[in-house]
């Protein structure tokens, strides 16, 4: 049986999900609790709390994680053009 108030924080954290689109590192942030956490609460604990909100979360993770490359390249790019100019 899931406490109340972790079946709380795991419905705001599907409904952060999939309402902003956000990545699970950035949930983690929001929510002060570990990406290990956000991503428990969105892969197991929501498909039984809400099957409908995990499935529509699940969508927003797989499309977070196929663009993954392409975040950690622009990361990279801002980075060296920083080094360039001698910003941080």
């Amino acid at each position: 049986m899931v406490k109340d108030y972790i079946r709380q924080r795991v419905k705001e954290v599907g409904y952060y999900i999939y309402e902003t689109k956000a990545t699970v590192r950035q949930a983690a942030k929001i929510y002060g609790v570990s990406k290990s956490t956000v991503h428990k609460d969105v892969t197991e604990r929501l498909l039984k709390i809400d099957p409908e909100l995990a499935a529509k979360v699940k969508k927003v993770l797989e499309y977070n994680k196929a663009e993954r490359h392409i975040r950690g390249g622009e990361a990279t790019r801002r980075k060296y053009k920083n080094m360039e100019t001698g910003e941080k």
